[in-house]
């Protein structure tokens, strides 16, 4: 009875954090759109971001998108990998579509089972290293950045991210 109810306890947990975390990605009040970012905005974004690549040695592309996806700035560093430009566009369309991290669709893929139906959504791609920009409590666009680990590629897109803050 003891080994049973362990079993259940541990799959309760599990079910609780499949939900919570499947609510992160569905059902989460998502911030509501603004004004679309501006090219010196995007372009404050894409230095801060080469500051942190280049300081660390990273061969990324860079890119900068609106509200809507569209590209704003775009930036490929020396020696980066051709791939990674289309999918540094990809992740930032991503966070600006779906008006969140990408890294939010890598953790409901990664607990697999029903959560695979992630690789089914048009345009999501379950990366890290998209970021939403967010001015005013508003999405104005999104960053992305391929090249490195998706960690680091987040490291850089948060650098950028700071340029925006007050």
């Amino acid at each position: 009875m003891i080994r049973l109810t362990s079993r259940f306890s541990a799959l309760a947990v599990f079910a609780g954090l499949l939900l919570s975390t499947t609510t992160t990605v569905q059902a989460q009040t998502p911030l509501p759109y603004g004004e679309a970012i501006t090219l010196e905005q995007a372009k404050k974004v894409l230095a801060a971001a080469e500051v942190e690549a280049k300081k660390n040695s990273w061969p990324v592309a860079i890119a900068v998108v609106d509200g809507s996806g569209f590209l704003v700035a775009f930036q490929r560093l020396d020696n980066t990998q051709l791939g990674s430009v289309e999918v540094a566009l990809q992740k930032a369309k991503t966070s600006a579509h779906f008006r969140r991290p990408t890294k939010a669709f890598e953790e409901v893929l990664g607990m697999g089972g029903a959560n695979l139906k992630v690789l089914s959504l048009p345009g999501a791609l379950p990366i890290e290293g998209g970021l939403p920009i967010v001015v005013g409590g508003k999405i104005i666009g999104a960053i992305g950045v391929s090249g490195v680990k998706s960690t680091e590629d987040a490291q850089i897109a948060t650098a950028g991210l700071d340029a925006l803050k007050p």
